[in-house]
Parts: structure tokens; sequence; C-alpha cells
């Protein structure tokens, strides 16, 4: 697939996995929504839905090793129409509420719960720096 294509399937998706990686190079995986900024900016924000603080391991992990990865997949039965695209890039995390407030507009306008309730915690913005895809139809 190419990345036109690769970074379409990637807006419309509804969310991702982010893959980050510790001091030690110890993975970490959790799911997240997240927006588009434009075709190399990706942003996520850390949000209302419950957590027991905004010291989270993805944002320790970024601080010390901002290389990530992001998946965003689609599944189904007929798998003649399974795809992946992955997202490698240079993450960092903004805390000013400021500069975090400026990152939140992609965000608002994808998903209607940020219009109501916008995150409060600090923004993830990734700096995309290669795009990888398959789709199965490809495979065939």
């Amino acid at each position: 697939m190419d990345e036109f294509t690769a970074m379409s399937r990637v807006r419309n998706a509804r969310s991702a996995r982010l893959a980050t990686a510790d001091a030690d190079g110890v993975p970490h995986v959790v799911p997240i929504v997240f927006a588009v900024a434009d075709m190399h900016t990706l942003v996520a924000a850390i949000d209302h839905k419950p957590k027991t603080t905004y010291n989270l391991k993805r944002l320790r992990n970024i601080v010390v090793r901002p290389e990530v990865s992001i998946l965003v997949d689609h599944y189904e039965d007929d798998w003649s129409r399974l795809w992946w695209v992955r997202l490698d890039g240079t993450a960092r995390v903004e805390a000013d509420d400021q500069l975090r407030k400026q990152h939140l507009g992609p965000l608002i306008a994808k998903y209607r719960q940020y219009l109501e309730r916008p995150p409060r915690g600090p923004v993830i913005i990734v700096e995309i720096k290669t795009v990888r895809s398959w789709n199965a139809d490809e495979a065939l």
C-alpha cells in the first residue's frame, strides 16, 4: 500500500497501540486514541478516562527514550481485508498548559468526547519518521 493510502487509513482509524521502551529497552504497549495533525505529526493526550496518576509509564519512557512505534490495524473474519500500518517516530511530552492546548485541536475535531471534555493531561506529539504498511490483498 502506498504512503498516501496508509496515512488515509490511519487518519480514519479510531484507536491504535503506542509502543515505548524504558531506559533498559523493556517494551511497554498501550492502546491510545490519536489524531493526525499533518502528514508528519500525530498527537495523543492523557485524558479523563480513569487513571491513578498522570505520571504514566508511557510518558516516563518517552522522556528517557523518545523513539516510539504506533500500530494501527484492521481485522475482520474475511482475511482478504486485513491491513496494518506502523508509524515509527520520535515523541515528546508536552505538559506546559499553554503549549499543550495548541496541540489539542485535531483531537477535539476527531473525538466528540473531547469537545465536551478536553484532555487535561500531557500531550504526546510524535514526529513520524517512517510509515510501513501491509494489506492482505497485496499478499495474494
